[in-house]
């Protein structure tokens, strides 16, 4: 049995805000309206986009490695963190904020566009041969060259740093009935949960996983933290090997449900949300469009409903890829 661990309050979530600063963007809220919205959710559903595509290096992921880094006790020989991406780029723009270095480790498979962006914010990067090899790589060096290790989901303080993403959007939008947040290892949807829960406790919060990555849903189900045997997913940002400790009983306490998705209705939500905003976003964050128009469509409608817009890293050649498989199915 896992212990339940205590989760921040909301004092805590405010004043990890406050330091952050201005190193972090307040996103904005988009709510859609008019056509397809209207037909596709119906009219009397009102849909809230929370922009945190917007970020600093495009995603969410800066506000949990900035929280990690600014309350680590030592950081004289610099960070280290393994990534599909998002993680490793929002590393490196920490470490350039805070006067360290960083050396990530990605796989070869890597986006070619991230890895030049984790670059960009001055990171050494170290390509492994595929994900396992990437995680002994990294403790190597964490262990070898004194590296403060920021771990991509898991421990409190990156579910402090993606509170203050859910203390943002309850404080913009009120009276929620529900939020969708796609889920990887749970750091993000646990820690929004938890702030969204403290100012309203009514909302649902719904994980939004792939059905070829669904590590929370078969933990969340067997009630311990489970490790994949395969993943077989393009959400390649939502495709951790297995959950952990802290952030799956984070989940327990503040996650109502996890919903599946196919590869092929987040290729249509890209779609979607490139005819419709005229963005190129990664996977990740038209799963929670394809959970809404799927698994949870019939419940969510005449709803206040918030999606969460996690992240538009992705180059332009797989955009392309995914949005044609999206055409065919929108």
């Amino acid at each position: 049995m896992v212990k339940k661990v205590i989760i921040p309050t909301l004092d805590e979530i405010r004043a990890a805000r406050q330091k952050l600063g201005r190193n972090i963007r307040t996103t904005p809220v988009w709510q859609a309206k008019g056509k397809p919205w209207d037909v596709l959710f119906s009219p009397d559903t009102a849909l809230f986009l929370k922009m945190e595509l917007w970020q600093y290096t495009g995603s969410f992921k800066p506000r949990g490695a900035l929280t990690v880094m600014m309350n680590a006790p030592d950081m004289k020989n610099g960070v280290t963190a393994v990534s599909a991406g998002n993680h490793a780029i929002a590393v490196a723009y920490a470490a350039k904020i805070l006067g360290t270095h960083a050396k990530v480790v990605m796989t070869k498979t890597a986006s070619p566009a991230r890895v030049a962006l984790c670059k960009d914010y001055g990171a050494e990067v170290i390509l492994a041969e595929d994900l396992k090899a990437a995680f002994e790589e990294v403790e190597r060096i964490a262990k070898e060259e004194g590296r403060l290790f920021v771990h991509p989901f898991e421990g409190p303080y990156t579910a402090l740093g993606t509170a203050t993403l859910g203390l943002e959007f309850a404080e913009q939008v009120k009276d929620l009935d529900a939020v969708l947040v796609a889920m990887g290892g749970g750091g993000l949807c646990g820690g929004m949960g938890n702030a969204i829960k403290q100012i309203q406790p009514n909302c649902q919060i719904f994980g939004v996983e792939p059905v070829g990555a669904n590590n929370m849903y078969l933990s969340l189900q067997s009630g311990k933290p489970e490790t994949l045997d395969k993943i077989d997913t393009i959400a390649d940002s939502l495709a951790p090997p297995q959950a952990l400790p802290y952030s799956f009983s984070l989940c327990q306490q503040c996650v109502d449900e996890v919903v599946l998705v196919e590869d092929t209705a987040m290729c249509m939500g890209m779609t979607l949300l490139f005819h419709e905003l005229k963005m190129a976003v990664e996977p990740a964050c038209a799963a929670v469009i394809a959970a809404a128009l799927g698994p949870l469509r019939e419940r969510l409608l005449g709803k206040r409903v918030g999606l969460i817009m996690c992240g538009t890293n992705i180059d332009a050649d797989h955009f392309c890829q995914y949005a044609k498989i999206g055409a065919a199915t929108l």
